[in-house]
Formats: structure tokens, sequence, C-alpha cells
């Protein structure tokens, strides 16, 4: 009682740092004193309207962090299936974003053109984003590195670029998804030449360097037998997440008419989820079967 006696007296005296709402946040009736000048400091970083809004993060030093951590090369499927929950969490709680995709130590979150989430803030987005998805990549580690302790906390940073067109964005993706392949490409090659041959990094560098995609798939089956085509979807394509619809059985006690005790039955319900695919997103194809993700009202 006293200190509410106290706040209201220092609010009257234009002392006081406004109110707040029992959940934390602060109230619109705002305190007056000479100090709110500072407010006209603050940039305004509200995003274009109409724009798809685009996050994307990526591992600070990673390279450093997989080899701390014996990342298994060219891919682990620890690191890779971490970092899509990650990126599950925080659709999850971020409900607006319509589409994601990730590969390696970075994902991208594509906000819906007409979010009106933080008030379309820049800042906000980014920082609700990364800062998600770090704590959540710290949360989850025991559940993918069972036998690896976490010998520090990963870093992420974040970027956000606004596209006005679907066909830009979709530009985007497809951007991402190359770079995917690219990479991926010569990981493969590169490791192999490491991990069978004996090379050196340095030798295996000047050994692709200047080789073309074809030369790298002729080396990798000449060489050690391996058809780039059927390594897994999820190294060549990366992940995309989408929500779909989905059918979940649960088990549930219910109490039949003329009858004493309770029964179980299953009982099958629809629930949105975020689902990972692995998949081209380049061609038309994956956009005709899922033309709600770039709907005006989705």
């Amino acid at each position: 009682m006293l200190r509410c006696c106290r706040a209201a007296a220092a609010i009257a005296a234009g002392g006081g740092r406004g109110t707040f709402s029992p959940g934390g946040r602060r109230g619109l009736a705002m305190a007056k004193s000479k100090f709110e000048y500072v407010r006209d400091f603050e940039a305004d970083d509200t995003c274009l309207p109409d724009c798809w809004i685009v996050v994307r993060l990526d591992g600070r030093n990673f390279h450093r962090f997989s080899e701390q951590h014996e990342f298994k090369k060219p891919n682990d499927d620890r690191a890779l299936q971490l970092m899509t929950r990650c990126a599950q969490t925080v659709m999850q709680e971020l409900e607006d974003i319509a589409i994601a995709y990730g590969q390696s130590d970075e994902y991208s979150f594509v906000f819906k053109k007409k979010t009106r989430w933080f008030k379309r803030r820049a800042s906000k987005f980014m920082t609700h984003v990364v800062s998600q998805f770090a704590s959540s990549y710290v949360f989850y580690w025991k559940d993918y590195f069972k036998d690896q302790q976490l010998l520090y906390p990963p870093g992420f940073d974040g970027r956000i670029v606004l596209y006005p067109s679907n066909q830009t964005l979709k530009d985007y993706l497809s951007w991402r998804q190359a770079d995917c392949h690219i990479n991926n490409l010569y990981n493969t090659v590169f490791w192999m030449l490491v991990q069978r041959s004996g090379l050196t990094p340095v030798e295996a560098q000047e050994r692709l360097r200047g080789t073309l995609a074809g030369d790298k798939n002729e080396i990798l089956f000449s060489e050690f037998n391996i058809n780039y085509n059927n390594e897994p979807l999820m190294y060549r394509k990366g992940t995309v997440l989408i929500w779909q619809k989905v059918n979940e059985v649960i088990t549930k006690k219910i109490k039949l008419p003329k009858e004493a005790e309770e029964k179980e039955v299953e009982v099958t319900r629809t629930k949105t989820k975020v689902v990972p695919l692995h998949c081209d997103i380049i061609g038309d194809q994956f956009w005709e079967e899922y033309p709600e993700i770039l709907a005006e009202d989705s």
C-alpha cells in the first residue's frame, strides 16, 4: 500500500516513469518529465507496407564452433536437425511467419506481407527471431548432442530484407537453395579428398580450384563411387518449413452412458503444425502445390 502511494505521488509530481500493466508492458498513460525529449532520438525503423519481411540469421564464427564441438564432416545430421528444431520453435512463437528455409548454419524466416506484428518495426522482428532461435539452440542442444557437452554459447547475427513481390521473394529463396547446392557439392568433394584420399585441406582446396560442378561430380563418382544425386535431400536441398494440417491420434478417457468406469478411446483431431520438407523450391511445382503460402489473405 505504501509503495502504491509513493508511485502515485511520484507520477503526480511529474517524476514517474509511467504505468505498467500486470503483464509488465508499459501502459498508454505516460508520465511527463523534462527527460522525455530523448525519445526523439529513436529511429523510425518501420518496414514498408505490402512487402514480404525476411529475417535471415547466420551462425557467428560457426566454423570454429563446429570444430570445437566435433561436428561430422561434410554434414552432421545432429546439427542440421537442431537448427530445424530451433526454427520450428521460432515459427510456433511467431505465427505470422509464412515459410522458412534453412541450410548449414543459416535460416530465413518469411513474414506475411500484411503482418502487423510489432507494428512492422524491423528491430523487433530481428531481435525476437534471433533471441528465440539462440535460446532454443542452447535449450535443445542436449536432445541432439547427447554425448557432446556444449562448451560455450553459440552466437547468431541477423539481417532484414524486404521483398516487394511474390517473384522477388521466390527468387530470394531460390538463391538460398542454389547456394546450398553449390556449397554442399564442394564440401562433399573436399572432405572426401581429405578423409579418404589423405590430402591436406590446402591440397584438397588446390585440387578443386577452378573446377565446375561437372568436374566435382566426376571426382566423386570415379574416385569414390559416389553418385551425388543419391546424397540425402536434406544435404542437397536444405530444409523448408511450412504450416500444414495434420491428423493426430490421441487417447482420451470418457465415461459412456450406463457404464460405471471410464473407458479409453482413440480420437483423431486435426492440428496445424510446422512441418519440415526437403524438396526443390526453385521450380514451379512447389508453389503450385502450396499456393496458400503466397496467398494475400493467408
